[in-house]
């Protein structure tokens, strides 16, 4: 297997590269639009095809080249169960498994960051967590559906439940990290480590952050798989 992490500056944001090497067959994992070029460029020098967009939720910060990537390669599109996504080929609930290859991708529900969001573990090893549990730190709570008693629940009760050498691999990360364990993080994670249930509903509930820049045009777009028109 194939395990590559991408990243765009503007906005933070990890894109996923996962291919089977015997097959040629890739998967990207929340890719941002601009950054198309340089998906397809990696994808094409290593000789693979793209098959599987992934999304882990509907984004607010950034806008999906999964449209784009669809158009251009005829790969298919995959959104959580319950997302706002009509234009998505292929839904994943909790416990649907993805296989291609000697790649196996698990979809682990981890609502409460939105409404409807997933993790994917893929090979029992790499866990993707996309905004749900960041490095030392765990996504917002406040909009799109978000609940923080909901994410506390999403993050104790899936993904804490992993063995502790799992690697994390987050959606975005502000501080230069790039990969954390489950056993990590619940010793060490800021938000999360040590607190019950109600102390993080009342963390959460004071972070009085702002909205991501680009949430008037992402989210709309994203429910569009990317279309902006």
């Amino acid at each position: 297997m194939l395990f590559r992490q991408l990243f765009d500056p503007e906005t933070s944001t990890y894109t996923y590269l996962i291919a089977d090497l015997e097959t040629k067959t890739t998967a990207l994992f929340d890719p941002v639009l601009e950054q198309i070029e340089r998906d397809q460029k990696l994808i094409t020098e290593l000789g693979l095809t793209l098959r599987y967009c992934l999304e882990t939720h509907i984004h607010a910060d950034h806008i999906t080249g999964t449209g784009k990537l669809r158009e251009i390669t005829g790969c298919e599109s995959i959104v959580p169960f319950g997302a706002n996504a009509a234009c998505a080929d292929r839904k994943m609930q909790h416990g649907d498994v993805l296989q291609f290859g000697t790649v196996d991708i698990e979809a682990i529900a981890t609502p409460g960051h939105t409404d409807s969001h997933m993790a994917y573990l893929v090979n029992k090893k790499y866990l993707l967590t996309g905004d749900s549990l960041l490095i030392r730190g765990c996504g917002r709570a406040d909009f799109q559906g978000g609940d923080a008693g909901t994410l506390y629940d999403s993050i104790t009760k899936n993904l804490w439940t992993l063995p502790e050498t799992t690697l994390v691999y987050p959606g975005h990360d502000y501080h230069g990290h790039t990969v954390s364990t489950i056993g990590e993080e619940k010793s060490f994670n800021l938000r999360l480590a040590g607190r019950t249930r109600p102390e993080f509903i009342e963390l959460m509930g004071n972070l009085n952050l702002p909205n991501p820049q680009k949430i008037m045009e992402a989210v709309p777009a994203n429910q569009r798989c990317g279309n902006l028109r």
